[in-house]
């Protein structure tokens, strides 16, 4: 598979961001980007979970459905959601219609207000961006120098579950650490490696 691949802009990119506009406007303007606060951590998390088993693109198609669906990702709301609320989501076909998945959302916004409780505004924030890796000393040559898990996104999973998180495997959690910038796994010839983008 390519590593790098040139779109209809003429422009380099990650090859995985070929292909649609969607990507490549999520490739340039988001993907490996800090993120950071509790509430577009929780939302990137439960999309990542959403996303397990799926396209990005997917999810991506969706991602204002979501934003609907779930409060705008307010843990605090979606914390409330109770049986009535599973019911109006499972008959929503702006999302991903996954009871397990949907619960797991519910479970998580529950998780977060009680590590919020115990450790105060910021908590996911602090406890994600933890687990941070050290910067690579050398920038990926092809996308399969990519890792599906590390150490880390094992790690942290494994604390997030010990939290009352679930639908936070190290996979999807190592896919989460790249959407976030807590890795950049931009791959050398990317323009934004280069400083473009």
């Amino acid at each position: 598979m390519r590593s790098v691949a040139v779109g209809p802009d003429g422009i380099a990119r990650c090859a995985w961001a070929d292909g649609s506009d969607d990507y490549r406007a999520y490739h340039d303007s988001e993907w490996g980007r800090a993120v950071r606060g509790d509430v577009a951590l929780f939302e990137r998390i439960a999309l990542e979970g959403f996303q397990s088993g799926l396209s990005w693109l997917t999810i991506l198609r969706k991602r204002e459905g979501f934003r609907l669906a779930f409060a705008d990702f307010e843990p605090a709301a979606v914390a409330e959601f109770r049986e009535a609320d599973v019911a109006r989501l499972m008959d929503d076909v702006s999302i991903v219609r996954n009871r397990r998945k949907i619960d797991a959302t519910i479970q998580n916004a529950q998780a977060l207000l009680a590590l919020r409780e115990a450790e105060g505004d910021g908590a996911l924030d602090r406890l994600v961006w933890g687990y941070a890796p050290a910067p690579r000393r050398s920038r990926p040559r092809a996308l399969s120098d990519l890792p599906a898990s590390t150490p880390e996104s094992a790690a942290l999973s494994k604390e997030l579950k010990r939290r009352g998180f679930g639908f936070v495997g190290p996979t999807t959690m190592y896919a989460a650490m790249q959407a976030c910038g807590l890795v950049d796994d931009h791959v050398a010839g990317c323009h934004v490696v280069a400083g473009t983008g």
